[in-house]
This record gives C-alpha cells, structure tokens and sequence, in this order.
C-alpha cells in the first residue's frame, strides 16, 4: 500500500459525492503535493481493477469513484451531475430472471436513477 493509494482510500471515505478523477487528484494534492495527475489516474484503475472501489461510468458522464465496492446503485442529478447512493437493495431477481432467457452469461448489472438533487429541485420550484 503505497501513500498515494492510502490517500486515496482516505479521501474516497471521506468524500460521499462519487468525485472524478480530477476532483480525487484536487483532494490529494492537499496532502501530497507533488503528487501527479498521472498517479492518481493509475491507483483508480488499479484500485478498482481489485474490488477495492467502485468506478462508476454512468449516464455518459465522466467516470467517478466510490469507496463502496458492494453492489448498490445510484441517483444522478440531470442538472448539476451530483450522484448519491439509491437507498435500496440491489435487484438480484432481476439478474435471476435473465439467466434462461438470454444466451449471454450475465456477471452483473447497473441500474441508475435520475431526477433532480434537492438544492436543484428546490431552484426548480422558484423560478
């Protein structure tokens, strides 16, 4: 484990706002400012190359990072890009349904919802 990737860790807990690359890389440099963009972008892949988070590429946006690497979806706002997480159980009937209806071996599924986050939902309501 090295600081870089331990820092990582770190902000991804203490971050719940699913943040880019980019964001992750703004955050660490806080604590390690020498660190490069690079580094950051390599310790994310293998970070979620081993199950240790979550990478999310959702509804065409940049990806973005989750330090929870169990099963579970995600609200994405359609104004500000803000993702949390759906607070329900995932669907394993869904993926149960597929198995003799497809000649595809099925390892998994994403499911994203969309709407508005509450401080865009409250600018919606006063204009």
């Amino acid at each position: 484990m090295t600081p870089q990737r331990k820092t990582i860790l770190e902000v991804l807990h203490q971050d719940n706002a699913h943040p880019s690359a980019d964001e992750v890389y703004a955050l660490v440099r806080e604590r390690l400012p020498n660190v490069s963009l690079g580094t950051i972008y390599r310790n994310l892949e293998l970070l979620s190359g081993s199950g240790e988070i979550q990478k999310l590429e959702i509804g065409g946006t940049i990806k973005r990072y989750d330090w929870n690497p169990k099963k579970h979806y995600h609200i994405r706002c359609t104004r500000c890009g803000r993702v949390d997480d759906a607070p329900i159980a995932p669907l394993k009937q869904l993926e149960n349904e597929l198995y003799g209806a497809t000649i595809y071996t099925i390892i998994g599924h994403t499911l994203e919802f969309v709407g508005l986050c509450p401080a865009c939902s409250k600018q919606a309501d006063s204009v």
